[in-house]
């Protein structure tokens, strides 16, 4: 069996950031031997310059939506955003497949070898059969009317169902607050059990407005979707305390964007929490500032010690599917976070969040992690012109 002994300037392991000393021993296939200091690797070093790090996870993608791309203008906000999404991406079937295509090769060029995705149909199952990249597949549900609950809950079953037959990890999800009824909640809770669970939290202050006082933006939104919602009554309650205590039976709870999250939010969720539950916010900063030009307070996040990891979103509202890309907003922005929780976020984070930590996000012996280094470094910092190559 053929050995190769990965050194650079720096080794993040998933935990750590480690000096240059250390040497990581992997197969030809990428699986972890051993880390050793340099003196013990022995001959047959390979010298790179930069930063050697697990593969990236990219914990909220919808690569359903990647034909997308270039189609919606920047800064609509949220609502327009969404009715855009809504009625604009009805495209033919080979151009949806072509371009999920592209998107899942960008991503592994990209260093990324698992994907939390969105998916509303069963059409990117094609692509993920290839096994080119890990998912975990998000059967996302919608329906604000009450009376449409059955319907729509039913066509989620099938296609989870459809990925489950198929061997691949799913578990159907809400799409929203404002979007999934009452009664749609209902007969969702049954299937949360021991599951990973993604929603979209608090991505537009309107969302707030709406749950505590039924006015705003997304009165439009149902306007403009023909949607009655006269059978609304505002809760008086932030968007988090309306749904919260329904996922206390998942396994992982996974709140996406959190661009308007307040620390009453926070304190709710840690104070409603399962004990056994993990808690975790997912960050797509450069689709916020594509569609609402605001960023969340990732300082907020680090004071309470959240369980903070990485997605991009969609091509529909991102101009690449890059995991460095997101690393590099948040640290232009917020200088105080360190390249070793920048890292941690992208990494081993991202795969305890999907339930994936025993075969990625880490250096430990017998994982398949994948080998990424992040080249143009300065120093330890990952900067504007910072680059990142998988090397397995």
């Amino acid at each position: 069996m053929r050995y190769r002994k990965l050194k650079a300037d720096y080794l993040f392991t998933g935990e750590k950031l480690l000096t240059g000393e250390n040497v990581l021993i992997t197969n030809d296939k990428g699986k972890i031997i051993n880390m050793v200091n340099e003196a013990d690797a022995g001959e047959g070093l390979e010298v790179f310059e930069g930063i050697i790090s697990p593969g990236f996870i990219n914990a909220h993608c919808h690569l359903e939506l990647s034909h997308l791309k270039n189609i919606i203008p920047e800064g609509t906000g949220l609502v327009d955003f969404v009715f855009k999404v809504v009625s604009e991406r009805h495209f033919e079937e080979s151009e949806i497949l072509s371009a999920m295509e592209i998107a899942e090769q960008e991503m592994m060029s990209k260093g990324i070898v698992a994907v939390g995705d969105i998916s509303n149909n069963s059409l990117s199952a094609k692509q993920k059969k290839k096994k080119n990249l890990q998912y975990y597949n998000f059967i996302e549900t919608s329906g604000w009317l009450p009376q449409v609950a059955e319907a729509r809950f039913e066509k989620s079953k099938a296609i989870f169902e459809e990925f489950e037959k198929d061997g691949m990890p799913a578990s159907v999800v809400p799409h929203a607050p404002y979007s999934v009824s009452d009664e749609l909640w209902k007969l969702m809770i049954p299937y949360f059990e021991g599951k990973t669970i993604s929603i979209h939290n608090q991505e537009t202050a309107e969302e707030d407005i709406f749950f505590m006082e039924g006015k705003g933006a997304f009165i439009k939104m149902y306007e403009m979707m023909n949607i009655d919602n006269s059978f609304y009554r505002a809760k008086k309650i932030r968007s988090v305390e309306s749904y919260f205590k329904r996922f206390s039976s998942a396994a992982s709870v996974i709140l996406v964007h959190n661009t308007f999250t307040q620390q009453q939010d926070i304190d709710f969720i840690k104070r409603y929490k399962n004990e056994a539950q993990m808690i975790s916010f997912c960050l797509c900063p450069n689709a916020n500032l594509y569609i609402e030009n605001a960023l969340p307070d990732v300082d907020l996040f680090v004071k309470n010690d959240c369980n903070i990891i990485l997605g991009t979103d969609s091509l529909a509202s991102n101009r690449q599917l890059d995991i460095l890309e997101e690393i590099k907003t948040i640290a232009k922005n917020f200088p105080s976070v360190k390249t070793e929780s920048l890292l941690k976020w992208a990494t081993i984070n991202g795969a305890k969040a999907l339930q994936m930590e025993t075969t990625l996000g880490s250096f430990e012996k017998n994982k398949k992690p994948g080998i990424v280094l992040i080249e143009n470094v300065h120093g330890e910092n990952i900067i504007e012109k910072s680059k990142v190559k998988r090397l397995i």
